[in-house]
């Protein structure tokens, strides 16, 4: 990740999103949660459908620690983006 040049946004999330995975598939749930807010940062500088479908993905596999805290936290921070899409896509 700190070998990528600053102009590699997109890039950036997909290996953040893919590290979150990773951690998911290790059940490191609060892990994964790290990486996918990570994730949620850059898209928030360059923003990425492909990335925000890998969190959304990530996200589904972290439905058996649904009512984690770190869980909730992403949920909260997706609904925000998925309420900002709708908006603009009216």
């Amino acid at each position: 990740m700190e070998a990528l040049p600053a102009d590699e946004g997109k890039q950036r999330t997909v290996i953040l999103g893919d590290l979150a995975a990773v951690e998911v598939a290790r059940k490191h749930p609060e892990e994964a949660c790290v990486h996918a807010q990570a994730a949620l940062d850059q898209l928030g500088i360059t923003w990425y459908a492909t990335g925000m479908e890998r969190i959304r993905e990530v996200r589904q596999s972290l439905q058996p620690w649904a009512d984690t805290e770190y869980v909730r936290e992403l949920d909260d921070r997706l609904y925000g983006w998925q309420t900002t899409l709708s908006a603009l896509r009216r």
